[in-house]
């Protein structure tokens, strides 16, 4: 309720000609989540419809096989072509883990968190436990952001700095 009043007032400041232009983009986008679906559900199944950060909407979908899970997402700014914007890939390390293999993408769009709690309900989905992953030497120039990322969503994080290495382990018990 109070999100609905703020944003009402905030939309209340801007001039008819903005106001406008969001709607027309807001059409747009919305014409262009019904095609990308279309063709999105050929391919993976649909899990999900968000917003990002940035409050663009955005598709998300997953491709499981039983021995891996990707969790991949697209814009509705523009067409769908047969590739994600973002995507998490992940292994079922055994009844108890999915193992995040890689992740990939745009930085601080919210891609990743959005991605990430799909994830987290496929895991929960599936009673496994943990989700768990790897900290390598070429994640070392963005450390910092992925320690943050990965804390921020309740994963338990080590890193050996001299190795430059490191794991990550999540649990619905953790939060």
């Amino acid at each position: 309720m109070l999100f609905s009043r703020l944003r009402m007032e905030e939309e209340e400041k801007k001039d008819p000609i903005e106001l406008k232009k969001d709607l027309e983009d807001l059409e747009f986008q919305l014409f262009r989540m019904q095609d990308n679906l279309k063709e999105i559900a050929k391919k993976g199944q649909v899990i999900g419809i968000d917003q990002s950060k940035e409050d663009k909407w955005v598709i998300v979908y997953a491709v499981d096989d039983g021995n891996s899970c990707k969790v991949m997402l697209n814009e509705c700014e523009s067409a769908y072509k047969g590739v994600w914007d973002f995507s998490i890939h992940a292994v079922y390390f055994d009844d108890n883990a999915i193992h995040i293999g890689d992740i990939k993408g745009p930085a601080n769009k919210g891609y990743g968190s959005i991605c990430m709690n799909y994830l987290k309900d496929i895991a929960k989905e599936q009673n496994i436990p943990f989700i768990t992953g790897d900290i390598a030497e070429r994640d070392w120039d963005h450390l910092d952001r992925l320690i943050h990322f990965y804390e921020k969503h309740h994963f338990r994080v080590s890193v050996d700095r001299e190795t430059k290495s490191g794991e990550i382990k999540w649990n619905d018990f953790y939060q």
